[in-house]
């Protein structure tokens, strides 16, 4: 998977062709680019953690949905666990008030933007359209749709005062720490808001090993938690700066393996989930694992289909795999590994387990 262009050197994107250095360049176009805003890089999560948690559940792609939100608040209580949201909290709560109450109850914890809160935060368009920057395998009629979605959530979004400058006020990136190892949230990848290099085709790349050594030093960090691809991966890493794990949970709200209904989050404790994870990776005495979130879909479904009558974007983009699940499964994104070298304590080594079915 190819990744994404930026905008050069931080241009306007508001046109489809822009005069850069005598000559005239194409620029990606809405939903395909990625705002010179969205790069943070590596080394700037080479900081003091703002977060201290003995079990840490990260919410990617909530996409407004309230009986999702309603599960993982209830998890997290059972084991008095930190939450933090990853970004792409909002996207289907068309509805003003629903979005009102997804808003509120999310800043009330730990949160960062995706592209979609910092597409809405925005005083003036950039023309990024949903901010997603699709790569160029993604057809254009999903990022012509996902454009529409962004455009009427923003309505949603301007319904009541102050929720877009809540919105505007949030990190791009956070940093905890978990049992002594480093966890870096991220939405996108370790460089870029909305990069695409944490997803399960980029992981699987020549070079990804020798671009995450030089990510692991620059930035410190042992554990990347991402989402924003919206389809779940995780993979462990023997590096030569030492090990690191990559969760990316896909997408809370919505169902991410073919037949299934179930939303997925990311778990990172002292302790071993007392349920069955869907995977687990262990890293020094710490636990990553992916955690399936049961909720009231049939719920969910009818909350939806309220909100996206027959025709608009989000019913044809969305719907089959809202009720069904994506042509994706368990195989694609988890895979037994061996031992993969030592950690900071050499008594102790990275291993990666998928639970049996």
């Amino acid at each position: 998977m190819r990744y994404p262009a930026r905008a050069i050197d931080g241009v306007t994107i508001d046109q489809e062709r822009h005069h850069h250095r005598g000559k005239t360049v194409a620029l990606p176009e809405p939903g395909r680019v990625c705002p010179q805003d969205y790069y943070y890089g590596a080394g700037s999560l080479s900081r003091v953690a703002e977060i201290d948690a003995t079990t840490l559940y990260v919410v990617g792609g909530l996409y407004g949905n309230r009986p999702a939100l309603d599960a993982i608040e209830l998890l997290a209580t059972s084991e008095r666990a930190t939450l933090v949201f990853n970004g792409d909290f909002h996207w289907f709560d068309r509805n003003a008030a629903n979005f009102a109450e997804v808003n509120h109850r999310v800043l009330r914890q730990h949160a960062i933007r995706g592209n979609v809160e910092t597409e809405l935060s925005r005083t003036e368009e950039l023309g990024a359209g949903c901010g997603c920057a699709y790569p160029p395998e993604v057809d254009q009629q999903i990022v012509d749709w996902s454009n529409g979605i962004l455009r009427e959530l923003r309505v949603a979004a301007q319904a009541r005062g102050g929720q877009c400058q809540a919105l505007a006020a949030l990190p791009t990136t956070l940093v905890a720490t978990v049992g002594g190892v480093r966890v870096g949230i991220v939405h996108g990848d370790c460089e870029s808001l909305a990069g695409w290099r944490f997803s399960a085709a980029s992981l699987r790349l020549p070079g990804t090993q020798e671009w995450l050594d030089k990510v692991r030093l620059r930035s410190q960090i042992d554990v990347f938690a991402s989402s924003h691809t919206c389809l779940p991966v995780m993979r462990s890493f023997a590096l030569p700066s030492g090990p690191m794990v990559v969760a990316n949970n896909g997408a809370a709200g919505m169902a991410n393996f073919a037949g299934t209904t179930y939303g997925i989050v990311t778990r990172i404790s002292t302790r071993p989930w007392r349920g069955r994870p869907l995977h687990r990776a262990q890293i020094g005495r710490v636990f990553v694992e992916a955690v399936p979130l049961l909720f009231d879909h049939a719920h969910w479904h009818s909350e939806f289909l309220s909100q996206w009558p027959a025709g608009s974007a989000a019913r044809l983009s969305y719907w089959e795999r809202i009720a069904s699940g994506p042509a994706y499964t368990a195989l694609d994104a988890y895979h037994l590994t061996d031992e993969v070298g030592p950690l900071h304590d050499p008594t102790h080594r990275v291993w990666i387990h998928r639970a049996s079915a």
